[in-house]
C-alpha cells in the first residue's frame, strides 16, 4: 500500500486538480509532502519496532495508513487534502522499517536472500499495479471524483491486513528471544538523537522536494543548516553510545557492506526514481496520453522489476555485488535505449517504442535493489534491524528527492527555453538520470574491487572495533555466506 500510493498518485494529479481546484503548490504538496513525512520517520521507527514490538508498530502504522487514506479520499480542500496525506506519509513511514527487520528476524542464510526477493517482486508488482488501477478507477468513477477511490481503495487492504498481521507476525516475546539482549532496552529511547535527525533530515530535504515552488536562491540556505544540524547528531549519537543504545549505532557504517551499500542505494534511487516523474510528464503533458494509457506505458519497468527481483534474491549469496553491478549496467543500457527511441520515435507513438528499452531498464532495476539491499544488511545484528533499515530507506528518500529536484531542473529548463520540447527535455532529463546510475555502478565496482563482490560477500572480514557476535536462535551468528555480523 505504502509504495502504490506513491505510483497511484502520479496518474491522478490531473484528477485531484480537476476535481477539487487545488493549486499547483498543494499538488506539489500531495506528492513531496508524503515523500517528506515518510523519509521523517524512518530511522526512529525502525528504532522504535527494534525495542518495544515490531508486530505493535507495525499494526499501529497499517491502521493509520488506512485511516488517513480515507481522510485524503474524503477530502473537502486543499488544506485536508495536503493535511491528510502528510498523515499518510507518516504512517507509511512507521510500516516499512518493520518490514526489513522481520525479513532479518525471521530468515537467515539464502533464506533471507530469497525473502528479500520476494519482497522486491511485491515492490515490483505495486509499482505496476498503481498506475493501472489508478487509471481504471479515474476511468470508472470520472475525472471529477475518481481520484477519491485511488486512496479509498486502501481501506479494504488495511481492514484485512490487520487481524492477519496480528495472528502471523510475531509478537515481544518472540523477538526478544530472537534478538538476545545485545540491546540494552531499558536504556531510553534517545530523544535527542531523534529530534537532531529529524531536523537535520527535513532541512535537507525541503529545499529539494520544493525545487519548484520555491523560485530563488534563498532555500539553499537550508542545507548548511542540514549539515550542521545532521553534525551535532553524529557527535550527540557517539557520546550517547558510550552510556545507552543510541538511535543510530555509527559502527555500522564500519562495515564496509553497510557503507558502500547504502551510498550505491543513495546514488542508485536518485536516478532511478526520475524515469517515472519525467515519463509520466512527458506522456501525459506532452503527448496527452490518459492516464489509463500512461500506466500501461510505464508497466514494463516495474514488470521487469519485479520478476527480476525474486530471481535476484535466490542468487545474490552466490554472485554478490557484481549482480548488483551488472543490474545497474542493464539500467543504463535500458535508460539509454528509452531516450534513443523517444528521439527515432517523438511522436504519439513513442509510449510503445520505449516499451523494450524500459523492461530492459526495469530487469536490471530488479537485480540492483533486492540484492543490494540483502547484501548491505547481512551484517547488522537483528537487534538493530530496524533502525538499519531505516536508515538504508532514509537515503533512498534522499537520493529520491535529490535526483527528481536535479533531473527536474534539467527537464523544465529545456522546456521552458525549446518552446515545449517535451522529447528534448525527456532526453535531457534521462541523461542526467543515467549519470546518478553510473555513480551508482562505480560504488558497486569499488566494494568489488575490495574483494567483498565475489560470491559470498556477507562474509565479514573483520568486526569493528568494541562489536559482539549477536546470538542466533538456534545457532551461531552466521551472516549469508558463511560470517559472522556485526554485534
Amino acid at each position: 500500500m505504502t509504495l502504490l500510493d506513491v505510483s497511484i498518485v502520479n496518474v491522478a494529479l490531473p484528477s485531484i486538480r480537476s476535481g477539487l481546484h487545488t493549486s499547483e503548490s498543494a499538488l506539489q504538496w500531495v506528492l513531496s509532502g508524503y515523500a517528506l513525512a515518510f523519509g521523517l520517520v524512518l530511522v526512529p521507527a525502525g528504532r522504535l519496532g527494534d525495542v518495544r514490538s515490531r508486530r505493535a508498530v507495525f499494526m499501529a502504522g497499517l491502521a493509520l495508513f488506512t485511516a488517513a487514506s480515507a481522510l485524503v479520499g474524503a477530502a473537502q480542500n486543499e488544506v485536508w487534502l495536503v493535511g491528510a496525506r502528510l498523515l499518510q506519509g507518516l504512517a507509511g513511514g512507521l510500516l516499512m522499517p518493520q518490514v526489513s527487520g522481520f525479513v532479518q528476524q525471521l530468515f537467515r542464510g539464502e533464506e533471507r536472500g530469497r525473502a528479500f526477493g520476494l519482497l522486491g517482486a511485491t515492490v515490483g508488482v505495486s509499482t505496476a499495479i498503481g498506475p493501472l488501477l489508478g487509471g481504471l478507477l479515474i476511468q470508472a468513477f470520472g475525472v471529477q471524483e475518481g481520484w477519491r477511490w485511488v486512496f479509498y481503495v486502501n481501506l479494504p487492504i488495511g481492514v484485512a491486513a490487520l487481524p492477519v498481521a496480528y495472528r502471523l507476525l510475531p509478537g515481544p516475546r518472540a523477538q526478544g528471544a530472537g534478538d538476545g539482549a545485545a540491546v540494552r532496552r531499558d536504556r531510553g529511547f534517545d530523544p535527542v538523537g531523534v529530534l537532531l535527525l529529524g531536523a537535520g533530515t527535513v532541512a535537507l530535504l525541503l529545499p529539494f522536494v520544493q525545487e519548484q515552488q520555491w523560485p530563488g536562491a534563498r532555500k539553499w540556505l537550508l542545507l548548511p543548516a542540514a549539515a550542521l544540524l545532521l553534525a551535532a547528531f553524529t557527535l550527540w549519537e557517539l557520546r550517547y553510545a558510550g552510556r545507552a543504545e543510541p538511535l543510530v549505532d555509527l559502527r555500522l557504517f564500519r562495515a564496509r557492506s553497510f557503507a558502500l551499500g547504502a551510498l550505491l542505494s543513495l546514488v542508485y534511487f536518485a536516478g532511478f526514481t526520475a524515469i517515472f516523474f519525467m515519463f509520466t510528464l512527458y506522456l501525459q503533458n506532452g503527448l496527452h496520453y490518459s492516464a489509463l494509457q500512461a500506466g500501461l506505458a510505464i508497466t514494463p519497468f516495474a514488470l521487469g522489476s519485479a520478476v527480476a527481483a525474486a530471481a535476484g534474491g535466490r542468487v545474490v549469496n552466490r554472485m554478490g555485488r557484481p549482480l548488483v553491478a551488472w543490474g545497474l549496467v542493464l539500467v543504463a543500457v535500458g535508460m539509454a535505449g528509452a531516450a534513443l527511441a523517444v528521439h527515432l520515435v517523438p511522436g504519439h507513438s513513442a509510449g510503445l517504442a520505449t516499451l523494450a528499452p524500459l523492461l530492459l531498464a526495469g530487469v536490471g532495476s530488479g537485480l540492483v535493489i533486492t540484492p543490494n539491499q540483502t547484501l548491505t544488511l547481512s551484517e547488522v545484528p537483528v537487534v538493530r534491524a530496524g533502525s538499519a533499515g531505516g536508515v538504508l530507506q532514509t537515503g533512498q528518500r534522499i537520493g529520491s528527492a535529490v535526483g527528481i529536484a536535479a533531473v527536474g531542473s534539467v527537464f523544465f529548463a529545456h522546456l521552458n527555453s525549446h518552446g515545449g520540447d517535451w522529447a528534448g527535455a525527456f532526453q535531457r532529463g534521462i541523461a542526467v538520470a543515467t549519470g546518478f546510475v553510473l555513480l551508482a555502478l562505480v560504488a558497486a565496482l569499488v566494494d568489488v574491487a575490495g574483494g567483498r563482490g565475489r560470491a559470498g560477500t556477507g562474509r565479514v572480514q573483520g568486526r569493528p572495533p568494541g562489536a559482539g557476535a549477536e546470538p542466533e536462535p538456534g545457532g551461531a551468528a552466521a551472516a549469508p555466506g558463511g560470517g559472522r555480523r556485526l554485534g
